[in-house]
């Protein structure tokens, strides 16, 4: 079958041939129906030797949808032909966490050597993807699996980050959204579905400020030396309530630490490799610092509720498997408006 692989350290990604994969006991073999790209990817394709801890080549993509192609002996819970999207943040499955749904946080994952697919193991950039547990797997329905792709991590991770939020973003509140890619549009989305805060969208291209305008964004931005003054104008010089960076560049968390509010919340998404001074004196009073990972499994059952309720609208840039490297090229270049999805 062909894979985008990344093959060897500071290569770039490559389309290749790779054996079909067969279901053992307890797997699940499904035929890709469409794969999205992100730019945790690009992250992974930066790491140095002493960083990468797991084998390569390594295909690609931790967003995977498709339909059940074949069970391994005593797999149950899903059958042949049907439409599935794939949880990705993979754990022991036994653990506290596990045991609650939230194997994006399993205890046991680093020492058992427990990875993503596309992140460790074999991704959904192919024609097929072996899926270590059923349990992994959530019925998409009569969800279109191009659209839908993307929030098996660009909908599901700003959903977690923003629920952790939701008590604080009452009438009167304000949400900061800096980073209106892949993650960001979903983001202001689902800002405006759950809550009735303002939304402040922050880039650097008026490409993407006109894209969070289209999604609901009240006011868009660009991310700037005159940023954080303009959001304090905003809020009559209170701050955000909320400041959720799906950059996580150096120049967004100083950003987010400037402009948050007395008691607000500073969420780092983004894996751009900043990060937020806390300390008396530092940050706002009770001014509390996150990052959170991806999201549980009931949260993705809860996002593509939203997708089946037509609240959702993600914004895709749809690309052949064979046109894969191009895409992750123009997503590294920043050139991607939304999410970049593969169909095989």
């Amino acid at each position: 079958m062909k894979a985008l692989q990344y093959p060897h350290i500071g290569a770039a990604p490559v389309l290749t041939d790779v054996p079909d994969p067969e279901p053992g006991p307890g797997q699940v073999l499904l035929k890709v129906t469409a794969a999205g790209a992100c730019h945790s990817d690009i992250a992974v394709m930066s790491m140095g030797a002493d960083q990468i801890t797991f084998p390569l080549p390594l295909t690609l993509g931790h967003e995977g949808v498709g339909t059940v192609a074949a069970l391994g002996d005593g797999a149950t819970g899903v059958e042949p032909g049907e439409s599935v999207a794939v949880y990705g943040p993979w754990g022991c499955g036994v653990c506290h966490n596990c045991a609650q749904g939230k194997e994006n946080y399993c205890l046991r994952a680093k020492k058992e050597g427990i990875f993503p697919p596309g992140l460790g193991v074999p991704g959904a950039m192919a024609e097929y993807l072996l899926v270590d547990d059923a349990r992994h797997l959530i019925p998409l329905g009569d969800l279109d699996p191009v659209s839908t792709v993307p929030l098996t991590d660009a909908g599901l991770t700003p959903y977690h980050a923003i629920k952790l939020s939701v008590p604080k973003l009452v009438g009167g509140s304000t949400a900061v959204v800096i980073g209106t890619g892949g993650l960001g549009h979903v983001a202001i989305q689902l800002l405006r579905a759950m809550t009735p805060a303002r939304v402040i969208a922050l880039d650097v291209t008026e490409e993407k400020l006109e894209l969070a305008r289209s999604v609901g964004a009240h006011e868009a931005l660009l991310s700037d030396g005159r940023a954080a003054a303009r959001i304090a104008d905003l809020t009559s010089g209170n701050g955000a309530t909320a400041v959720l960076d799906f950059v996580g560049a150096p120049p967004t968390t100083a950003l987010a630490s400037e402009c948050v509010a007395v008691e607000g919340d500073v969420t780092v998404v983004g894996l751009g490799g900043g990060a937020v001074s806390v300390g008396f004196g530092t940050l706002p009073y009770e001014a509390t610092v996150r990052s959170p990972y991806w999201g549980s499994r009931a949260e993705l059952e809860e996002v593509l509720e939203f997708a089946r309720q037509g609240v959702l609208d993600v914004h895709v840039e749809q690309f052949a498997l064979d046109d894969a490297p191009r895409a992750y090229e123009l997503l590294h270049d920043g050139k991607i408006n939304g999410r970049a999805v593969m169909v095989p």
